[in-house]
């Protein structure tokens, strides 16, 4: 179960003070997540701003991070909302050194299903890793209906979902149909709990940046059928929930404050996502507080 493991965090991007890519600040970025609670990461995916980074950037970024997590997972976002140019990009995370795809459903042009089922399968056509895909239709604008994926599972490297669709109800209805050998990953962290109890098999989280040993030990907790042991981990991650996003600050401007008040230096994002809010740092500091990492 979990081939890329139970914890993956979609990790920000960091960036210089003059907006460049800072791989000294990815690695360390990288190192720090697997030593806390991790079993790799999702690189430039759309947490990492993936839409901001060039394709020599994320090439860059892939290689540097496989150079400082070498035994950890690495899963390369190739999205687009251009089939060529996933295919393109496919290609480059294989060369780079990724362990697996991420492939994001296409956003803004609200493709029909079988024009998502073709998208996916020419892309997972370029690799030979295995390639999970990504449905988020709260960003994309389109859902990717149950049968469409059961006809993508079909496919032999698409091999897993990171679910963000926010209904457990039907993630359970496409478990029930798909081979067993699929794997789920809720795709929202307050969600992980629900969709574990759903045949969920791990995450791949942003708050992870901050909770990721927390949110492992739920994990386990809860495979180990210590289901109270495991709400109680993650109602102490609600806190952390509710710093994902906010009007003002949408994600990753929150979880890039919080790594900067850690003293893991991540930079800020780069426009559309800035700037950040005056009180941002203030924000993170009570939410470290409410998770006890920090004196209140």
């Amino acid at each position: 179960m979990a081939r890329f493991g139970p914890v993956l965090t979609a990790m920000v991007t960091p960036f210089t003070a003059d907006g460049g890519l800072d791989l000294d600040g990815a690695r360390n970025l990288a190192t720090y997540l697997v030593a806390n609670g991790n079993d790799g990461v999702v690189v430039a995916g759309t947490t990492g701003e993936s839409p901001t980074i060039s394709y020599s950037e994320q090439r860059e970024l892939i290689a540097a991070i496989r150079d400082a997590i070498p035994d950890a997972s690495l899963v390369a976002g190739a999205g687009s909302n251009s089939t060529k140019t996933s295919i393109k990009n496919t290609e480059m995370a294989t060369e780079a050194g990724a362990d697996g795809i991420l492939s994001v459903s296409p956003y803004y042009n609200r493709p029909s299903q079988e024009g998502l089922y073709q998208h996916f399968a020419a892309s997972a056509a370029a690799t030979d890793l295995p390639v999970m895909v990504y449905d988020v239709p709260g960003r994309t604008g389109r859902k990717i209906e149950t049968a469409t994926l059961l006809r993508l599972a079909e496919i032999d490297n698409i091999v897993a979902l990171k679910d963000a669709a926010g209904d457990p109800a039907e993630t359970a209805n496409f478990l029930a149909e798909v081979d067993p050998g699929f794997e789920v990953y809720s795709g929202d962290d307050s969600l992980t709990l629900p969709l574990l109890s759903v045949g969920a098999v791990g995450v791949v989280g942003v708050v992870t940046h901050y909770v990721g040993q927390v949110m492992a030990d739920m994990i386990a907790a809860y495979r180990a059928g210590r289901v109270e042991e495991a709400r109680d981990l993650n109602r102490r991650m609600v806190p952390a929930y509710g710093h994902f996003a906010y009007d003002d600050a949408p994600s990753p401007v929150p979880t890039k404050s919080m790594m900067n008040l850690l003293g893991v230096p991540v930079g800020q994002c780069r426009l559309p996502m800035g700037p950040t809010p005056d009180d941002m740092e203030l924000r993170s500091k009570s939410v470290l507080a409410a998770l006890g990492m920090v004196d209140a």
